[in-house]
């Protein structure tokens, strides 16, 4: 059967027309306003020329490539108790076969308890609270017990309306945390590491769980009790689940006025590999990290240490980049080029160190998002976001970035891909029609030319992005331009394909992205 490639594009300011005239050419158009008393609605058009390498791909991604995190503050607010819902479960399902990461800034305070019950580690709250809505449940608890196979959950409107009261008030208290950069320690117990478990395992998505890195010994060796009995307690429940340790161990020295240098690092995460082989459940299982922030001077150095003293017990290498912090306050501010261009920067630094150290390791993006600590409301929660996500997803592809873990797919501030009333948010559908229609090999795309007038052809260049894919070979359906809802909670929003004639022209409006298929190309290097 003839293959088709796909161009995932978006254009920042201009009016965008985008003609499809043949294989690599295409037109562009843009609305200027206009002097000398001709019509406001007349267009100039610049031709723009792609040239598509069509003979084989530049890189062969993961099929898990986008994936997604969930960060342990979820204990915290409460909501680890509702990853039962069927609607959660059905909207993780949409963007599987991924990773699942359960890890963040709160990984590094995580204390696991093999313990059942949960209403002694949440702490005290208001009596209507404790009298219904813990009592819900412990009642919701015992009814999924009796379920086989995955365990799924109705809860009352008004069991989550409580539930929202709650995460509201505590929100707060973790946005001041993360602030003040003094973190309050989070305990898991058997019940909830189910409940995570039940999740990931019911939406098709593989666990990775991120140990306490900071759990020290006076020596400042790492303290392997909590870890050593969580992974007995997975071992026994024959939980699949690959391991991290720590999270941007390059901040520690702010976070826990303690530091942690890249050999004691390196033998920190040998340890975990030996520990992991001392359980023989897991002693084939993956080991990812060491998770550094972004790869400012400090990060990169202790990176590079990592690898040298012997990170490459690792089965990828794994670090975090997020593009603006929560002080911005305008759209504009997310769709900068320069600001966009800061990720490509960034991978550079992070592949060159690990081609040097270890050619032979992948690369993961292990955490990514918008805006730092949290996001900015109506913002990095809205359509401006997809800028910054669709190029993240689109840079990170041609460089050979192995896998991308999205921060985050659901909790508290506004990173994230689904709200607190289990609506998809933008990013979650842009997500979707990502995993739908864009296969695993990375096609080589340029601009081959394009004619100058009446704009200079840099501004052209730099405004419109272009990324190009072979087509998933396993699911083929294109965007409708419709509102995109979830019909129920089981149930997503039929998306029917717009078929174009040969020379019909699509209009971009600013400020907007596109998916386009380009049927029957039959390229070589989407082949079977």
């Amino acid at each position: 059967m003839p293959r088709q490639f796909l161009c995932p594009v978006f254009g920042s300011s201009l009016w965008l027309a985008l003609i499809l005239q043949s294989l690599i050419s295409s037109a562009v158009t843009y609305r200027r306003p206009v002097s000398g008393g001709k019509r406001q609605s007349f267009l100039e058009r610049t031709l723009i020329l792609l040239d598509v390498n069509t003979r084989s791909p530049v890189k062969v991604l993961n099929d898990n490539f986008l994936s997604f995190q969930l960060d342990p503050s979820i204990i915290k607010d409460g909501w680890l108790d509702f990853l039962s819902s069927k609607r959660l479960v059905t909207l993780a399902r949409g963007l599987s076969p991924a990773y699942l990461r359960f890890g963040g800034k709160r990984t590094d305070f995580l204390q696991f308890h093999n313990l059942k019950n949960l209403a002694k580690f949440r702490g005290p709250g208001p009596d209507y609270y404790l009298k219904n809505y813990e009592d819900d449940i412990v009642r919701s608890d015992f009814a999924l017990d009796k379920q086989k196979g995955c365990k799924l959950a109705s809860h009352p409107d008004m069991m989550l309306e409580l539930q929202r009261e709650k995460a509201a008030q505590m929100q707060q208290v973790l946005l001041k945390e993360q602030l003040s950069n003094i973190y309050s320690d989070v305990t898991l117990t058997a019940r909830s590491l189910d409940k995570l478990y039940n999740f990931a395992d019911c939406a098709g998505l593989h666990l990775i769980f991120g140990l306490n890195a900071l759990h020290r010994n006076p020596d400042n060796s790492w303290n392997t009790s909590s870890a050593l009995s969580l992974l007995k307690y997975s071992a026994g429940k024959k939980y699949n689940i690959s391991w991290e340790l720590g999270n941007e161990p390059n901040s520690y020295r702010t976070m826990a006025a303690r530091s942690v240098n890249s050999s004691r690092l390196a033998q920190d995460y040998s340890l975990l590999r030996t520990l992991l082989q001392s359980v023989r459940f897991y002693s084939r299982a993956n080991l990812y990290g060491p998770n550094i922030g972004r790869p400012h001077k400090n990060a990169i150095m202790l990176l590079d240490g990592f690898m040298k003293n012997g990170g490459s017990v690792v089965d990828a290498v794994t670090w975090q980049h997020y593009y603006i912090d929560r002080r911005v306050t305008k759209v504009e501010d997310f769709l900068k080029t320069r600001l966009l261009d800061t990720l490509s920067e960034q991978i550079t630094k992070v592949l060159k160190i690990v081609q040097t150290r270890a050619p032979e390791k992948r690369v993961w993006l292990g955490g990514v998002g918008p805006a730092w600590a949290g996001g900015t409301n109506n913002l990095s929660d809205t359509f401006a976001a997809g800028f910054l996500w669709l190029n993240t997803l689109g840079i990170a592809a041609a460089h050979g970035i192995d896998v991308v873990l999205r921060h985050s797919f659901f909790d508290y501030g506004y990173n994230h891909l689904v709200d607190q009333h289990f609506n998809p948010l933008p990013d979650y559908w842009l997500s979707l029609l990502f995993k739908r229609l864009v296969g695993p090999r990375v096609l080589a795309v340029h601009v081959a030319g394009l004619q100058r007038k009446p704009r200079p052809g840099q501004v052209i260049r730099d405004k419109l992005r272009i990324y190009a894919h072979c087509t998933s070979f396993h699911k083929s359906v294109q965007l409708n331009g419709e509102p995109l809802r979830m019909v129920d909670n089981e149930t997503f929003p039929e998306l029917k394909p717009r078929t174009l004639r040969a020379g019909r022209t699509i209009a971009m409006p600013p400020v907007s992205i596109g998916f386009y298929v380009i049927k029957n190309i039959n390229a070589y290097a989407c082949r079977r």
